[in-house]
């Protein structure tokens, strides 16, 4: 194997306390998944080469209870999302946890000669702002990669949340659907400090003073109650919730401090649901 770029691993992720668990340290069957292929291909290794310098000037990642992200086989990963730094700072973290990540990403951004290769190279999914991957449905692009025992990042709340506080807002049904279609599990995801680094809609990143970012990985949101039920509107949106009320909760803990009671809905406050509000 390669030697790991400067700083990825285990130094990017500060000790968290008791619950902290980096790449070494992620439970019982960390021993069995040594001896599997590595999804470490060499275009990730070239993309981390590339970016954890940066990421790791820019912050130091305080990982708590990575040892519940599945080191081996498909899953749905649901983050929360207020920056558009995050699915660099996921990336980061799965990274430092040993999993790789492909995300339903902007069709745009595959335009661009450079980051289409890239992406493109990568197994990232580009998805049209109708929702559309060209050709085909997005999910069904994504089901190649779960095929395969990889894991998507999906966010729940399409979007950057319009919650004043940042807190997660109402979340759409992409997510549940792949999981209750092919049977994975959804791994919620909260992080808080991202924000100090790049704010919602700013153009600038913060270089200084050193920022961080604590990241928290929850249980498999339970979704047993809605397993073998039609996935009509009803069902989606109640297996939506409970997957946006773990993830809230995640989040409750790395902040310290409640959540509001009702969770936000842009639709309810006169605002679109994508693009700038």
């Amino acid at each position: 194997m390669a030697p790991e770029p400067t700083g990825a691993e285990p130094t990017g992720a500060e000790q968290a306390g008791p619950e902290q668990a980096g790449p070494e340290q992620a439970g019982p069957e960390q021993g069995a998944s040594q001896h599997r292929k590595s999804e470490k291909t060499p275009i990730f290794r070239f993309l981390a080469v590339l970016l954890l310098p940066p990421m790791n000037t820019l912050a130091r990642y305080r990982i708590h209870d990575g040892h519940k992200l599945p080191s081996t086989g498909p899953f749905v990963l649901a983050p929360n999302h207020y920056s558009e730094i995050d699915p660099v700072v996921v990336g980061v973290v799965m990274w430092k946890l040993g999993r790789m990540p492909r995300y339903l990403a902007k069709a745009n951004l595959f335009k661009y000669p450079i980051i289409g290769s890239l992406l493109r190279a990568s197994g990232q999914i580009p998805v049209e702002r109708a929702g559309a991957v060209r050709g085909s449905d997005p999910l069904v692009a994504a089901r190649k990669i779960v095929d395969q025992g990889l894991a998507v990042v999906i966010y729940p709340e399409g979007s950057l949340t319009r919650d004043p506080g940042l807190w997660p807002m109402r979340g759409k049904p992409g997510a549940v659907r792949m999981a209750l279609e092919t049977g994975i599990p959804i791994i919620p995801m909260a992080h808080w400090g991202t924000q100090k680094v790049l704010p919602r809609y700013a153009k600038r990143i913060s270089l200084f003073p050193r920022k961080t970012i604590d990241i928290k990985v929850g249980d498999p949101v339970d979704l047993s109650a809605f397993r073998g039920k039609p996935l009509d509107a009803a069902t989606t949106t109640a297996a939506t919730a409970a997957v946006m009320t773990s993830i809230t909760a995640l989040l409750e803990d790395l902040r310290g401090e409640p959540a509001p009671t009702d969770r936000w809905d842009p639709s309810k406050n006169n605002q679109k649901e994508t693009g700038r509000f």
